[in-house]
């Protein structure tokens, strides 16, 4: 892969890194590494944490009986606290990196109003408080904690490390800080706040008081971000489209197999991968989290049964967490002709 910036990217999956759980799973909803590049997997049916080294080695599992099927995200935070978002549920919550619960945000079983009918993007009439289907956490420079919300809201909400709610912004639609599914959400080092506004394809841009900078549309449905320390660039994980799918922005849609995009901090794209016999090792059937560790290896977890098994689009067993090494590096310059 090349870009017209000049710098070629490559990737190289990590087929033997063994990631085995002792039981079958059928989604990996999320995934977030630590500051020892522990990989810590939100899981569905069952919806549990599992916790690997960096060898892939299974280390742990907690969570059980506490989430609901729809488990949607995890991140952790530089402390080494874990937060998982369940949207099931409509609540986020923190934890120790072993599974002792910390804080509760949100109601159990209570959804915000917003006139949301709980299946259709369309029914959201307004912004609502938290939460309505929750989605994703990011945590900020001041240990802030913002939240996007998501599935049945449209709305992002800022929160202090404590958990006192400091201020919400956005509202359903496709204009400027208005979002169709606000489904993925990543902080910078300058304090720049990234959401993915998954079905009006594209990242939106703001500050940490929720101001609008600027958007991003060289994207394909994204659903995560995550910050590559090491490289400071982006990888963004990106849902398929498949003929005949109506976006709200670009309508009807070609078969586009879901991938990972890397951009650099200002949204420019420097490569892509995944392809379109999506069940084959190093593509993607629904590629739905993502993370990088401290060597910049790039973890991608997947809904392959929600968006694949269940509707007889990829086989059983198909995968839901890959690994991949990636490369960066100036691409040769193109030979110069005599005059």
């Amino acid at each position: 892969m090349s870009s017209p910036s000049g710098v070629a990217v490559s990737q190289e999956l990590l087929a033997d890194w063994s990631h085995r759980a002792p039981f079958e799973f059928q989604d990996a909803a999320g995934v977030a590494v630590d500051a020892e590049d522990r990989v810590f997997v939100l899981t569905r049916q069952p919806s549990v944490v599992l916790v690997f080294s960096a060898s892939g080695k299974l280390e742990k599992i907690w969570g059980e009986g506490l989430f609901t099927p729809r488990t949607h995200g995890i991140t952790v935070g530089p402390d080494g606290n874990v937060y998982c978002v369940d949207d099931g549920d409509h609540t986020v919550r923190k934890f120790t990196p072993d599974g002792k619960l910390l804080l509760t945000l949100g109601i159990s079983g209570q959804p915000s109003e917003t006139g949301y009918d709980g299946k259709n993007l369309d029914t959201i009439t307004h912004g609502g408080d938290p939460f309505n289907r929750p989605t994703n956490l990011a945590v900020g420079l001041e240990g802030e904690l913002f939240i996007s919300d998501g599935y049945g809201n449209a709305r992002i909400h800022k929160y202090s490390p404590s958990g006192e709610l400091l201020k919400s912004w956005g509202s359903p639609g496709s204009g400027d800080g208005e979002f169709q599914l606000a489904h993925g959400i990543c902080t910078l080092p300058d304090g720049r706040v990234l959401v993915a506004d998954r079905e009006n394809e594209r990242i939106q841009v703001f500050d940490a008081n929720g101001a609008f900078l600027t958007q991003w549309t060289d994207v394909q449905r994204p659903t995560q971000i995550a910050h590559d320390v090491k490289r400071d660039c982006l990888v963004v994980s990106e849902l398929c489209w498949r003929p005949g799918q109506l976006s709200y922005t670009r309508g009807t849609n070609q078969d586009l197999p879901s991938r990972v995009s890397v951009l650099t901090l200002d949204g420019e794209a420097l490569g892509r991968w995944g392809g379109v016999e999506a069940a084959e090792p190093g593509n993607f059937v629904a590629a739905h989290g993502i993370a990088v560790d401290s060597v910049g290896d790039v973890y991608v977890s997947e809904v392959s049964w929600t968006i694949g098994v269940s509707q007889g689009l990829a086989p059983p067993g198909v995968h839901t967490l890959q690994k991949f090494a990636v490369r960066m590096a100036d691409a040769p310059s193109a030979p110069q002709q005599s005059t």
